[in-house]
């Protein structure tokens, strides 16, 4: 089962941050989800939930230094 402890975060194109959030039910790996689900060719990070910010007010001013973004680029 996916720990529902982590999330997985990678810089979309345009920048952005973008949060994948696994199912719960997923017989994946954390890691098997983030090489499936991250887009091709950007790197990703698996980061603990407490780690996300939670006032999504300012969402999308949300930052990450490439250089932190090490777990791995998406298939």
């Amino acid at each position: 089962m996916t720990d529902t402890t982590k999330k997985i975060i990678y810089k979309q194109e345009n920048g952005t941050i973008a949060i994948l959030t696994p199912s719960p039910n997923c017989e994946l790996t954390i890691e098997e989800v983030a090489q499936k689900d991250a887009p091709t060719g950007l790197p990703y990070k698996i980061v603990n939930v407490s780690e996300i910010p939670t006032d999504r007010t300012f969402r999308g001013a949300w930052t990450i230094n490439d250089a932190e973004l090490t777990d791995g680029v998406g298939d």
